[in-house]
């Protein structure tokens, strides 16, 4: 057994479990009694699909609560590639949001979350295509780690391997992918170095309740069916509550969920392995007690008894049985290595919970430096009568903190508490904390990772914690246990009362331009600015900004002085573009006083209520474009939906835009505007649209512009056949392909010319798609403009359709400027000012 690997990976996961979550978990008496009987229990199920939100919460919630296995969800990816209803972070920065909505529900369903380092590059529609684009092999070779890491006894896939082209490539992939996995996983020739061979026992589809036509193919003969309606009085709650809360975790999906109540079926087919197990229990025939392993049988009676004489009035009654268990569990040999790292952690945070053990390790800060000092706050308090003390305190890190371990004698008492403020320092060389996979650069379809040892895993553990010796007198004797908490920034909000959120260690220094992207229709100077973020207090040094050869820019370099850790201070370029056509990449560089090396990365925070706050350094590089673009008008009122960059966007090119909200809509002077813009999916998330679509129609009747954007068929706000002045369909048609040909339709239309000659090359250089979810039916009064589709499809042709509605214009478009404009692409700019310019042509 190459132990070292198996360890590395378990101590990450577990360290990785309690990381980031919001507040400390306290768990009740039903809770704890919950936690023993799952101790009990010697299995593990591997789901596995593509996206968050993929997941069958209800399955999961059920293999981890019904039959109390160890269950974990593998989504080769973190939706970068999705849309975002609650901000208007998309690609990286979505992929943070979901990536913790995704903890958040593990946290809420008893499950474990990991990850491929595959990338959601957008919607793929055959798995061809995915894994031209995805690495398969590395691909392949996280989901192998991670299946001989958790040992799954039982594997489900969300979906069906047999019939690509069906659904999105990604989800026929990570089949595919779950498929061989499986095999290769107990190949010990395949990839020795991801750890020893398991052949797990099943492999099921998880076969589709919504979508029958796609399983045509189902043998029902290997078909087993789980009722997943179970109701848990210990818990209060059923499975399916559980799932629907679980699900709702995913708010930046829209996929708030309701319980449901009574039998609810979910039909399981056997892919490969032994039998297919029984109805009810996909685990039939397999050892899940503690007889699996060698010595367990003794381990299995303890706990068995532990559970027959709990008392829910006083869980410490249960610690020294509980202690026999812990002990026993770390004399098990070496064959039994992987449940005793997994049950012993188990077993030994149920001890801390029946003895009512609080130990919290808190700060003031949110960001530390490398060579810093750092204040810590440390708790442990005790909330029963079993004699305890507190013999040791220790900070650590992956080997950045210097601090010896704080000696302690401190008898912990019922109503008592421990407290200690520990400073350390950071040592210069610490290594930069966050998102593991963000930290170097990446492909179109793969994050790398930071280390190697981190692939798999949620998120990046803590970068330091704070151990507690906790002795305990067990039979005669002192025995101590070692509990681990990581230090997190702890405050009292005015709102939401007490916060715990992550602690990182990051760059002395941030640098971030003022805008996502730059683009210049003149050879002339322009200002842009530069905020730069102090992560430590008196930094000194210059800023520069690094531009393409053929750009200049003025100062060369600016002094800069930031007295205090957070302080902010904006710098001043002029930054003048070719004579010709341009693109490229422009980037701050800070140079601190006394060191060689520079820093081009910016802070970016996304804060959520429903997930914890997330802090990461990324890139601070923008597009930067010179292009031949004429504008008209000069006002726009924007109608913001699910969130998008667009007005900022616009603003970038001269126009004044106003944010319009429900007051300037009902009783405002909407004439003042040259063109008024309703944002991707307002729609669908909006519930006011229906009561402002008869002032937008109005306006267009009167001379007025109205460009809406894409939006989804499901959960409109409003009669589908209402959204334009004539009727139209909405469906799921879109093209993927960025680079997919786009067709002219109408030429000589005023769209096409006014006030910049659109062509085929202005759809150049477009990101990750063409356009989403374009009508595929309409009135014959609109115009279709523009014609493209997929390799191998029909002609999509819907994407712009435009007409003319009294003295004004209606635009409908699913092609996404949302992606485009922000990325800084020239020919989507000519052609969306085109859309907006259309009242401003001569009569």
């Amino acid at each position: 057994m190459r132990l070292s690997y198996l360890v590395l990976f378990l101590l990450c996961y577990f360290v990785s479990q309690e990381n980031h979550a919001q507040n400390p978990r306290q768990l009740s008496s039903g809770e704890i009694f919950h936690e023993i009987q799952k101790a009990q229990v010697l299995g593990s199920a591997l789901y596995m699909a593509a996206h968050p939100d993929d997941e069958n919460t209800r399955l999961i919630a059920h293999f981890a609560n019904v039959d109390k296995v160890e269950t974990a969800y593998l989504s080769l990816t973190r939706g970068d590639g999705g849309q975002n209803l609650i901000a208007s972070d998309i690609r990286e920065l979505l992929g943070l949001t979901r990536t913790q909505e995704l903890l958040a529900a593990r946290r809420t369903d008893g499950g474990t979350q990991f990850f491929s380092r595959a990338n959601d590059f957008g919607y793929s529609k055959h798995p061809d295509e995915t894994f031209n684009i995805w690495d398969k092999d590395k691909v392949m070779a996280d989901a192998v780690k991670v299946i001989r890491q958790w040992r799954p006894d039982v594997i489900v896939l969300r979906f069906d391997p047999r019939k690509p082209g069906s659904t999105h490539g990604h989800h026929t992939a990570s089949a595919v992918v779950g498929m061989e996995a499986f095999e290769k996983a107990a190949d010990p020739a395949y990839r020795p170095e991801l750890g020893d061979a398991w052949q797990t026992k099943r492999i099921y589809w998880n076969a589709y309740t919504w979508r029958r036509d796609l399983a045509d193919h189902i043998n029902w003969d290997e078909v087993i069916k789980v009722n997943v309606g179970n109701f848990l009085p210990v818990l209060g709650e059923g499975t399916a509550e559980i799932a629907a809360r679980s699900r709702s975790q995913h708010k930046s999906q829209g996929f708030g969920s309701s319980g449901q109540r009574g039998e609810i079926l979910e039909d399981l087919e056997l892919m490969a392995g032994v039998d297919k197990g029984e109805n009810d229990n996909p685990f039939a025939g397999i050892d899940l007690s503690w007889t699996r392993v060698e010595g367990g049988r003794k381990i299995g009676e303890t706990l068995s008894r532990v559970e027959s004489q709990f008392d829910l009035a006083n869980p410490a009654a249960s610690v020294l049985d509980l202690l026999d268990a812990y002990k026993m569990i770390q004399e098990l040999p070496e064959s039994a290595a992987h449940w005793r790292l997994r049950k012993g952690q188990q077993v030994q945070e149920i001890i801390g919970a029946c003895l009512g053990l609080y130990l919290s390790a808190g700060t003031d800060e949110a960001t530390v430096a490398a060579g810093d000092s750092l204040q810590i706050e440390v708790e442990a308090a005790l909330r029963s009568d079993f004699p305890a003390k507190l013999t040791l305190v220790s900070v650590y890190g992956n080997g950045a903190v210097n601090q010896a371990p704080l000696a302690a004698n401190e008898k912990l008492t019922n109503g008592g508490k421990f407290e200690r403020e520990i400073g350390i320092a950071i040592s210069e060389d610490a290594e930069n904390s966050g998102p593991y996979w963000l930290q170097k650069a990446g492909t179109l379809g793969m994050y790398e990772a930071s280390e190697d040892h981190l692939i798999g895993l949620g998120e990046s553990p803590d970068p330091l914690y704070v151990r507690f010796g906790i002795e305990l007198e067990h039979r005669g004797e002192p025995y101590t246990l070692i509990y681990q908490r990581p230090v997190r920034q702890q405050f009292t909000d005015p709102v939401k009362g007490e916060q715990h959120q992550p602690l990182e260690i990051l760059e002395p220094v941030f640098a971030e331009l003022g805008e996502s992207s730059y683009l210049f229709t003149e050879s002339k100077p322009t200002p842009v600015s530069v905020k730069v973020r102090a992560n430590r207090p008196d930094l000194k040094g210059t800023i520069e900004l690094c531009t393409p050869n053929d750009w200049t820019v003025t100062p060369a370099k600016i002094d800069i002085e930031l007295d205090r850790k957070g302080e902010e201070k904006f710098y001043v370029f002029e930054l003048t573009p070719p004579a010709g056509q341009a693109q490229g990449m422009i980037v701050p560089l800070v140079k601190l006083k006394g060191q060689d090396e520079g820093y081009t990365r910016k802070l970016v925070t996304i804060n959520h209520d429903h997930i914890p706050t997330q802090l990461a350094s990324l890139d601070a590089s923008v597009p930067v474009s010179k292009l031949d673009l004429k504008t008209a008008g000069s006002r726009i009122g924007y109608i913001m939906g699910a969130g998008d960059a667009i007005p900022e966007a616009l603003r970038n090119v001269g126009y004044e835009v106003t944010l319009l909200d429900g007051n300037d809509i009902a009783a405002g002077d909407l004439s003042r505007y040259n063109a008024i813009v309703v944002g991707i999916r307002a729609y669908n998330t909006e519930s006011n649209m229906a009561n402002y679509q008869p002032k937008l129609m109005k306006y267009v009747e009167e001379g007025g512009t109205v460009v809406v954007q894409y939006n989804t068929n499901r959960r409109l706000k409003i009669d589908m056949t209402e959204l334009g002045p004539y009727p139209l369909q909405l469906s799921r048609d879109r093209v993927t392909v960025e680079e997919a040909e786009v067709r002219l339709l109408a030429p000589d239309h005023p769209a096409l010319n006014y006030p910049n000659k659109i062509t085929t090359r202005d759809f150049d250089g477009w990101v990750q798609e063409r356009g989403l979810y374009f009508p595929n039916n309409w009135s014959d009064e609109y115009t279709a403009l523009l014609s493209s589709n997929d390799p191998g499809e029909p002609a999509r042709d819907g994407g712009l359709l435009v007409t003319q509605h009294g003295e004004g214009w209606f635009v409908y478009t699913g092609y996404s400027f949302f992606r485009e404009l922000p990325a800084g692409v020239p020919g989507a700019y000519r052609l969306f000012v085109n859309l907006i310019s259309l009242g401003n042509q001569a009569k």
